[in-house]
């Protein structure tokens, strides 16, 4: 499923029109994303957690000359843990 079939979804089962749908994806889209930069977790209950999580510095190959050995800066990345009931939906 891609983004117009989410937002049309959204509005068929809402009862938006896909303009007011698209507004209400992208406002949670931004306040998921604004809340993972001040380090905050989003936490959905039933559904999930969104939340940034630091990856320490390491050592790593370059895949075109093996022998080189680079170093990987620390670096946040967004994480998404699904919650219990969307995963006992998946797995039905």
């Amino acid at each position: 499923m891609n983004k117009s079939e989410l937002l049309a979804s959204m509005a068929e089962k809402s009862q938006l029109t896909k303009a007011e749908s698209e507004r209400a994806l992208n406002a949670f889209l931004k306040t998921v994303e604004e809340a993972l930069v001040k380090g905050e977790k989003v936490q959905l209950v039933g559904f999930g957690t969104f939340e940034a999580r630091e990856r320490k510095a390491r050592e790593g190959r370059n895949p075109r000359n093996p022998e080189q050995v680079i170093k990987i800066p620390k670096s946040k990345a967004p994480v998404f843990k699904a919650g219990k009931s969307l995963k006992e939906a998946v797995n039905k």
